[in-house]
């Protein structure tokens, strides 16, 4: 009886702190309205919660913006209760939007791969499921190279060829509900942003201080 409630209480815990334990899902008006520059580019990448991955690409240096979404499958109208299923093919994505004059897509694709575990199939931890695979969209065969070359170059200096990321032709974001915007800036106290999203930001600050905005 000990083991069935420890594995219980485990199996608990990992729910409750877990991207998708989320319920609320009232309407939120947006903190600010983004302009789009002529000179900005974006990029799109999935790696686990993107509440989590928005937070990170917006405290980098030459990102102007990070929207939360959904990319990668073949659904009309993906929304987050229907990608939870891992029906729709989609996985969680952030819309990078940037200055190439400040940060290049090389240094955008540094800063994917260094902030999370790009080993993990379908999941970074506690979230697990196709909807938090790790993916790097690309839109041109420029950005297409620099992806592989740092995949390549990672395998062989970092992860001894485990990599499991998925280099993918990017077709179409759909923009997610306006509750997951800005997430972790707009519930600091929120139990997953508390236990998840702030420490992998802290552990992602500590690796690359040289990329932050106000460094």
């Amino acid at each position: 009886m000990n083991y069935i409630k420890r594995i219980f209480l485990c199996c608990f815990a990992i729910t409750l702190f877990s991207c998708f334990s989320f319920t609320e899902k009232k309407a939120k008006k947006p903190i600010s309205e983004f302009t789009i520059q002529k000179d900005t580019k974006v990029a799109y990448f999935a790696s686990g919660c993107f509440w989590c991955v928005e937070a990170i690409f917006e405290s980098v240096a030459g990102v102007e913006e990070a929207v939360s979404g959904y990319a990668g499958g073949f659904t009309k109208k993906p929304t987050y209760n229907t990608i939870g299923t891992g029906a729709t093919g989609h996985a969680e994505t952030v819309a990078v939007y940037y200055n190439p004059k400040k940060v290049s897509f090389k240094t955008l694709v540094a800063v994917f791969f260094g902030s999370h575990d790009p080993t993990t199939k379908n999941g970074q931890h506690p979230d697990y499921g196709s909807q938090y695979r790790s993916i790097a969209f690309y839109e041109n065969e420029d950005e297409k190279a620099i992806i592989n070359n740092a995949i390549t170059y990672l395998n062989k200096e970092v992860f001894d060829n485990k990599i499991v990321t998925e280099v993918t032709k990017f077709k179409k974001f759909h923009k997610a509900e306006e509750y997951h915007q800005d997430f972790e800036r707009r519930n600091p106290n929120q139990g997953y942003v508390r236990a998840v999203s702030i420490p992998r930001l802290n552990r992602f600050k500590k690796k690359f201080p040289e990329l932050l905005k106000n460094k």
